[in-house]
């Protein structure tokens, strides 16, 4: 019987195809080192396991609200627009099982077959295989090596940009380069976007796992907020990969539209995870800055490790 055709284009993650790997050659007494994928080998803090706990004996297991709980999106509104320096309203948020399902469901939002996206290369390889599998057309930008560390081709992403051009996704704080923007850097990819009217993905998976400075989103700029999806998750800050927790949170006429996809494909996020999200943002802090600590020692024992090598030098990232 014939299949159809349209997940020929639907690319991959190829961390996860090496994990198969990897798993399998563990499994027979091997030893791994396990650098392909980007995951903790940290446990997630107790008073957030606690707080799944307590929901889940709580029958905190049935539907939800398709957005999410309301606890859950106030806490998200009220701390992302603290930390951004803009206001949010829970209106302005929706729950998702991990990061990775906004990137496709905003593109499903904003994009019409045939639209161009661009998006960062090297970066997350789920950004070219949502925009092609969704009948976009995928654009890659670059980044220069300067003495600074990994910065973006801003004239080369100009040349980029046509009449067909409708989205620009950003990863600050970027993997895998580590790449950090200027302010200056910023503001020009935020005027570019004002003056194409454009929309923005802004992942800021990494916005919480710093090392020296102060993390800053291009939703504070003049006419961003407007514009601008941010990909929240509870991943990476609260080692939660597995946890699937995350939020997409950006202008009511998108969020209502990605609120509407959560319907259709998996109803809502697991209430008693929320529960343990609410904890996660309002609770004790104390174990996510350990988690942050400990990666600062991990960051500092890896680049001076490389130092060591001849011929090889690295740029010193202040984030994740």
């Amino acid at each position: 019987m014939k299949l159809a055709t349209r997940l020929d284009r639907l690319g991959t993650e190829t961390a996860f195809a090496v994990a198969a790997t990897a798993a399998d050659w563990l499994s027979k007494g091997n030893e791994v080192f396990p650098f392909h994928l980007g995951d903790l080998n940290l446990a997630t803090p107790a008073n957030i396991a606690e707080a799944m706990q307590r929901a889940v004996l709580e029958g905190k297991t049935g539907y939800c609200p398709n957005a999410g709980i309301a606890p859950l999106r106030l806490a998200l509104a009220e701390s992302l627009g603290k930390q951004r320096g803009v206001s949010f309203a829970p209106e302005n948020i929706a729950v998702q099982p991990g990061g990775k399902p906004v990137i496709g469901k905003f593109l499903r939002s904003v994009m019409n077959p045939g639209d161009e996206v661009l998006y960062p290369n090297p970066g997350f390889p789920i950004y070219e295989s949502q925009i092609e599998f969704n009948d976009g057309v995928a654009v890659p930008y670059r980044y220069l090596d300067t003495p600074h560390g990994f910065q973006i081709d801003l004239d080369y992403l100009k040349s980029k940009i046509s009449s067909k051009t409708k989205a620009l996704i950003l990863n600050d704080q970027q993997n895998p380069l580590a790449a950090e923007m200027t302010d200056a850097e910023r503001q020009a990819l935020a005027d570019l976007a004002n003056k194409h009217n454009l929309w923005v993905l802004s992942d800021e998976a990494y916005f919480d796992i710093r090392y020296a400075g102060e993390s800053k989103s291009i939703v504070s700029l003049s006419g961003m907020q407007d514009r601008t999806v941010i990909l929240y998750t509870f991943s990476k800050k609260f080692a939660m990969t597995g946890w699937r927790l995350g939020a997409a949170i950006g202008p009511q006429e998108i969020v209502d539209r990605i609120s509407k996809l959560n319907t259709n494909e998996e109803s809502c996020t697991a209430q008693f995870v929320q529960w343990a999200g609410v904890e996660a943002i309002n609770g004790d802090q104390s174990g996510a800055n350990e988690l942050v600590r400990v990666l600062k020692s991990r960051r500092d024992a890896t680049i001076a490790g490389i130092g060591k090598v001849f011929g090889m030098k690295v740029h010193t990232p202040n984030s994740a």
